[in-house]
């Protein structure tokens, strides 16, 4: 086993239960942790026998452009698409966070972490 991390995704999206954050949008942060079998890859140098983290960009691209009233249904399909479409995922975990939040205070960011395993 071993793990893939793609840190610091930056991304414009329109999330929010606020009817502002789904018309002028925030900016958030998506970071990803994978586990996956690393050993063939280490051995063969083909892309092909791991994880892509070009691949897990684009989906975190693609769900993060959906609007959704809640991160924790945005960091879902996140963990979905990756076990749906990646046999080799293992076990992941996204954090979802949205920088400068509206909430009244001067807070940095909020995040959410959700991890999912593959089912035997």
């Amino acid at each position: 086993m071993g793990i893939i991390k793609v840190e610091n995704i930056k991304v414009y999206a329109f999330h929010g239960c606020l009817k502002e954050e789904t018309k002028i949008g925030s900016d958030y942060r998506v970071d990803i942790k994978v586990k996956a079998g690393l050993q063939k890859s280490a051995t063969t140098d083909e892309l092909n026998d791991t994880v892509d983290y070009v691949f897990l960009n684009r989906i975190i691209k693609e769900e993060m452009a959906i609007p959704s009233k809640l991160l924790e249904t945005v960091a879902k399909r996140i963990l979905n698409r990756m076990f749906s479409e990646d046999k080799m995922v293992k076990k992941a975990t996204v954090w979802v966070s949205k920088i400068n939040p509206p909430i009244g205070g001067d807070v940095e960011r909020v995040t959410i972490k959700m991890s999912n395993r593959r089912k035997k």
